[in-house]
C-alpha cells in the first residue's frame, strides 16, 4: 500500500491521506473507519444499558451469586463470548448471521461486565468510565496524528501477545495462589498498560492494514480493547479502595 505521496495542494486527490505514502483511496479509508467506530459505539451503548439492568435491577446480580443455577449460568456466560468468536470468524463476512453472531457476543459479554460492576461502588465505576474514555480518546487521536507523520506501530503485535501471556499466567497464579491487594493493583497496572498498547496497534491496523471485508473483525478487536481496559482500571480503583 505505499506509492508517491498525494499532494496536499492536490484537489482530485480527495481527502488527505492518512499516512505518506498511501495508495489506496482516503475516502474510501475513512468510510471504512467510520463504519467501525459507528459498529463500536452501538457496541458500546448496548453494553451500557445491558450492564445498568444488571447493576441497578439487583434480584438479578443476587440470583447470579447466591443460586447454583446462577452460578453455573454465570459461568455458562462468561464463556459464551468467546465460543459466538468461533462462527463469527466463519461468518464475519456473511450478512446479516455476522451482525447477529456479533449482537450475541456483545450481549453476553455485557451481562459478564454488569456482573463485575453490580457489587462496586457507584464512584469507582465513574473513576473508571471516565479513565477509561480520556485514555481511548487521547490514544486514539495520538495514533491517527503519529501515523499522519509516518509512524507505524506494527512491530508492537510480537511484543503485546507475549505480554498477554504473562498476564493470563499471572491471573492463573492470582486464582490458585492468591497473593494479596498488591499484587491484584499491579495485575491491573500490567493490564492497563498492555490494553493501552493494544488500542495503539488495533487502531494502526485499522488506518492501514484492516481490509474493507474485515469491520467486524476490527470492530471486535477495538471493542476488546476498551472493555478489557475498562475492568482493568476498575480493579485499580476497586483494590484502591478497599
Amino acid at each position: 500500500m505505499w506509492a508517491q505521496a498525494y499532494s496536499k495542494d492536490d484537489l482530485e486527490a480527495g481527502a488527505r491521506p492518512l499516512y505518506p505514502m498511501m495508495l489506496e483511496s482516503p475516502d474510501l479509508r475513512w468510510a471504512f473507519i467510520r463504519k467501525i467506530y459507528s459498529i463500536i459505539t452501538v457496541q458500546l451503548l448496548l453494553t451500557i444499558a445491558v450492564a445498568s439492568v444488571v447493576v441497578f435491577v439487583r434480584p438479578i446480580a443476587v440470583f447470579f451469586v447466591t443460586t447454583s443455577a446462577g452460578l453455573a449460568l454465570y459461568i455458562v456466560l462468561i464463556f459464551v463470548p468467546f465460543l459466538a468468536l468461533c462462527p463469527l470468524f466463519y461468518y464475519h463476512q456473511k450478512h446479516p448471521v455476522n451482525y447477529f453472531l456479533l449482537g450475541i457476543f456483545t450481549i453476553s459479554l455485557a451481562f459478564a461486565v454488569g456482573l463485575t460492576c453490580a457489587f462496586t461502588k457507584g464512584k469507582v465505576i465513574l473513576e473508571s468510565v471516565i479513565l477509561t474514555t480520556v485514555v481511548v480518546v487521547s490514544l486514539t487521536l495520538y495514533t491517527f496524528w503519529a501515523a499522519r507523520r509516518g509512524y507505524d506501530f506494527n512491530f508492537l503485535g510480537p511484543f503485546l501477545f507475549g505480554a498477554i501471556l504473562v498476564l493470563m499466567v499471572f491471573a492463573l497464579i492470582q486464582v490458585l495462589f492468591p497473593l494479596g491487594k498488591i499484587s491484584i493493583m499491579i495485575y491491573g497496572c500490567l493490564a492497563s498498560i498492555i490494553f493501552c498498547g493494544y488500542i495503539v496497534y488495533d487502531t494502526d491496523n485499522l488506518i492501514k492494514r484492516y481490509s474493507y471485508d474485515e469491520y467486524i473483525w476490527a470492530a471486535v478487536s477495538l471493542y476488546l480493547d476498551i472493555i478489557n481496559l475498562f475492568l482493568a482500571l476498575l480493579t485499580i480503583f476497586r483494590a484502591a479502595d478497599s
